[in-house]
């Protein structure tokens, strides 16, 4: 069961105008289950994407950057599970195509304009005549909210849907903003192997846009791990309809500051989700690191912290065995750091400084705290500004049981 997380309520996420939602049971890889998701766009939607930068990334990633990258207005965006389409080479890429075309011709729009998406089992083929048939149903079934059903037919080993919404006044109008998600295991930002996807009914310009979605993904997607795995499909998209007459062309117009938190709730929300729902996971933990000289050297000690197997087992048994968060942060990389002028605390209990042991730390303070569903580690590098918050999980004993049964 995922830490601390429900789906929302159907009748709770928000129909963006100008997208519509139909899923489908297309038997891509197992019977009797939604595992097609087909997202129409009006006309005049600006839509921008992040993607993996695993080298062995997948056809449809492959197939989105040339979409996205040849300027013609996206339509639609089709995503399967099952099969991730990844390491498949050349009949990939062309089954990508094929089912970028089965969309393109029921929608009546250009294969260019549609975006594929795939997640699940690698180095397996595509089954492009499942998502032929499968794509009437969809058509079907297209309708603004449906975002409950969608999110449950984009998911994989996740044991729950992932989706979040938000509406908030802007200079007199209400612009609302909901996306969905998927992942559970296989996580690690750059991306991770999710699916992530916000749609908002503000008109944002594509400039404006295109830097958004890279300055979201950080603040969430990209700041999440479960277990230091990169995936080859990762995907987040966020489109915006412009059909709440809020428009925004520059970060320095009214609103657009109010509109970004808002779009940037939702994925930190959708991302927190996934950690959440970790495979296996019984603990949500924050690593929260500050005083660092820079930014990437706080995300460095983070992930060291919440990569590290021995920490993520520790929190799994609540054994407060400190040694192992000092061990990874004097791994992460930053080779000046006096170790002297760290400080380490368990929510509001101090358990690490000059170099060793709280002078007033308790055994039982820090087992009060491990025993907690929700745990934040706080470090303090004493070295600048900067700072950073990775969100990750602890390591159970399903989480192996999970990924060995997971082709079976």
């Amino acid at each position: 069961m995922p830490v601390n997380y429900a789906t929302p309520a159907a009748d709770q996420l928000l129909p963006v105008a100008g997208v519509r939602l139909g899923v489908a049971k297309a038997e891509i890889r197992k019977k009797d289950r939604r595992d097609l998701t087909l997202l129409a766009l009006d006309a005049g939607c600006a839509v921008a994407g992040t993607f993996t930068r695993n080298r062995f990334c997948a056809a449809p990633v492959q197939l989105c950057r040339e979409h996205l990258g040849g300027g013609r207005e996206i339509r639609a965006l089709l995503i399967n599970t099952g099969i991730a389409n990844a390491g498949t080479g050349e009949a990939g890429r062309r089954a990508a195509q094929a089912s970028c075309e089965a969309a393109a011709a029921l929608l009546g729009i250009a294969p260019e304009q549609v975006l594929p998406f795939s997640t699940g089992v690698i180095l397996e083929a595509l089954p492009v005549e499942r998502i032929e048939a499968g794509l009437p149903l969809a058509l079907a079934d297209l309708r603004p909210a449906n975002w409950h059903a969608a999110a449950h037919a984009i998911m994989t080993t996740d044991t729950v849907a992932k989706a979040a919404s938000r509406r908030i006044a802007v200079a007199g109008k209400s612009v609302t903003v909901t996306g969905m998600s998927k992942g559970a295991g296989m996580i690690r930002p750059d991306m991770a192997t999710m699916l992530g996807f916000i749609a908002t009914d503000a008109a944002i310009a594509q400039p404006l846009l295109d830097r958004l979605v890279g300055e979201v993904a950080d603040a969430s997607f990209n700041s999440i791990t479960i277990d230091g795995d990169t995936s080859t499909n990762d995907s987040f998209v966020i489109i915006a309809s412009g059909r709440s007459g809020a428009a925004f062309a520059s970060e320095n117009d009214a609103g657009w500051a109010e509109v970004k938190a808002a779009i940037t709730a939702v994925a930190v929300e959708l991302a927190q989700a996934i950690v959440r729902d970790g495979e296996g996971a019984t603990k949500f933990i924050t690593v929260a690191v500050e005083g660092g000289k820079s930014t990437e050297e706080c995300r460095r000690v983070g992930y060291a912290i919440g990569h590290s197997p021995l920490v993520k087992t520790a929190f799994f048994a609540s054994d407060p065995n400190l040694g192992r968060i000092l061990a990874a942060i004097g791994y992460a990389g930053v080779d000046d750091l006096d170790v002297d002028g760290v400080r380490v605390w368990l929510d509001d209990v101090l358990v690490a400084e000059r170099g060793g042991r709280a002078a007033a730390y308790r055994e039982q303070d820090g087992a009060r705290v491990m025993a907690q569903a929700e745990i934040t580690v706080r470090v303090a590098l004493g070295r600048g500004p900067a700072a950073a918050t990775i969100y990750t999980c602890d390591f159970s004993y399903d989480y192996v049981k999970i990924n060995a049964d997971y082709r079976s």
